[in-house]
């Protein structure tokens, strides 16, 4: 990195590295752990293989035609799903969650390390993950052709997306299909052939169009109670050779909203089941948005009346019709929503006692427990449930959840905060050689300290300086980007 007239230049094959740098500092600053102690290097060194425990309350179904969807460079694998059609319409569906508790216990070097992370941070330049990866894309990971242990969740669903019962237990599984999301979506919607595995793995195929056709009965099901459609810009980073060329918007296709809609489920038949047994949760909370007023406000732009009460299943209505209505735009009112209804947080709930609902899902009692490679407060969920399934006390107090809670919830906050830094630098990069030019921009957040928009191409985010007056969440504006600083992910725009 050279100096020219007093402003730090980015140019070259070091856009990766300088990124990676701003990566590990903004990780630091935030209180998150970049590295690995040499305690938690040694720990993973001594393990060699997965475990493979065989009791009778492990069963085997390692023959069923298991398979993961996932993104195209994903190694770190924590479901499966497969569907057994039963008589009557009905389907059963199973999602195998890895058992990530066997290899990173309580109390280990790994946990302590999992605990104050709690949770991969995936930024523009490098992935931080929450567990090594000799674990979570190797001995804990759900990987192809590869016998593993797993938490299933069992659920037979019938023709109307009602849940005729559930279970969970404990299994040996296989991954048949390493399979991706653009690959199975293309394939679904009868864009492209089928994925190579999906063509040579007999059965696959039909298995699969069961699945989504499931998963779209849930999914209407679901917003027909309230959940909301939402659609958020996601910007990937994509670089050639280590220079940075692009932020490529990772759009939801068919088969993300496949698993997507599984996972739901899954979580919460989980959390159906832990209260079942009178155990404390870990639950998964979107409050009712304290901003309700100014989406009423959006929805009068449009022309569109929403009740004076924040109202799950109204917001959706509107949401669904804007989104026919005009979907190029539908992203923008997306981010709006989701800026204006706040982030989901977690609480601990004790037996008998009832915390609040998830509003964005339209559901009074959800979890997070599909994801244990990548997100602690799902490993605690995991632990829970081997716990009730082998008899044994709850691993956790109440009052140790909820110390969790607040924890996993903050660092949760902080690991956004350091992708979102990481992703505004790389943005500053693309855009420093535009100063001047104009854009067209919506404002994304509007508060004493500052407002802040965001323009389309490239997906980028920066603070409004001059002419900010008068503005909120939603509106739409033209501004002119005048200054960027690549170290500190600083983007200035004015209203032009």
């Amino acid at each position: 990195m050279k100096k020219t007239h007093d402003k730090m230049s980015y140019t070259g094959p070091g856009h990766r590295h300088d990124l990676q740098a701003i990566a590990r500092q903004a990780m630091l600053a935030r209180g998150l752990l970049p590295d690995f102690s040499p305690a938690v290097m040694l720990e993973v060194s001594r393990l060699i293989r997965p475990v493979t425990t065989r009791t009778p309350a492990i069963r085997d179904l390692r023959g069923l035609l298991w398979c993961s969807i996932d993104n195209d460079d994903s190694r770190d694998l924590d479901q499966l799903t497969v569907a057994e059609p039963l008589g009557d319409g009905a389907v059963k569906i199973l999602v195998a969650v890895a058992d990530v508790d066997a290899l990173a216990p309580r109390g280990s070097a790994t946990d302590a390390h999992a605990q104050h992370n709690t949770t991969s941070v995936y930024t523009a330049a490098e992935t931080f993950p929450m567990l090594p990866l000799a674990l979570s894309t190797d001995l804990t990971s759900l990987g192809e052709d590869e016998d593993r242990l797993a938490i299933v969740i069992e659920m037979v669903v019938n023709p109307d997306g009602s849940l005729e019962g559930s279970n969970i237990f404990r299994a040996r599984v296989a991954n048949h299909a390493k399979l991706t999301y653009n690959s199975v979506a293309v394939w679904l919607d009868g864009q492209g052939p089928a994925p190579e595995r999906v063509a040579t793995v007999d059965g696959l195929d039909e298995q699969l169009r069961i699945q989504d056709r499931v998963a779209q009965t849930l999914r209407t099901v679901r917003h027909r109670h309230g959940a909301l459609s939402l659609e958020t810009i996601e910007p990937r980073a994509v670089f050639d050779d280590g220079v940075l060329t692009d932020l490529r918007v990772e759009e939801k296709n068919r088969a993300r909203e496949l698993i997507e809609d599984l996972m739901i489920a899954a979580n919460r038949v989980t959390s159906g089941y832990l209260e079942t047994l009178g155990l404390p949760s870990l639950r998964r909370i979107l409050r009712s948005p304290q901003r309700w007023q100014r989406i009423v406000e959006l929805a009068a732009d449009q022309h569109e009346r929403l009740p004076p009460e924040p109202d799950a299943a109204a917001l959706e209505a509107f949401l669904s019709k804007r989104r026919r209505i005009d979907p190029a735009r539908f992203p923008d009112l997306s981010l709006t929503v989701v800026k204006l209804i706040g982030r989901g947080e977690y609480v601990a709930e004790g037996p008998g006692e009832t915390s609040p609902g998830h509003f964005g899902l339209a559901v009074q009692d959800y979890t997070h427990s599909t994801a244990p490679n990548r997100r602690f407060p799902d490993l605690i969920t995991q632990r829970l449930l081997k716990a009730a399934l082998g008899g044994r006390q709850a691993p956790y107090r109440i009052e140790e959840l909820s110390a969790l809670a607040r924890h996993c919830t903050e660092q949760e906050d902080n690991a956004s905060k350091v992708e979102r830094r990481v992703r505004k630098s790389a943005a500053a990069l693309l855009l420093e050689s535009q100063i001047g030019q104009r854009f067209d921009a919506i404002v994304t957040g509007a508060a004493e300290k500052g407002t802040w928009v965001r323009i389309v191409r490239p997906p980028a985010e920066g603070k409004l300086v001059q002419g900010f007056k008068g503005l909120d969440v939603g509106d739409r504006l033209h501004v002119e980007l005048i200054s960027t600083d690549v170290e500190r992910g600083l983007i200035d725009f004015a209203r032009a």
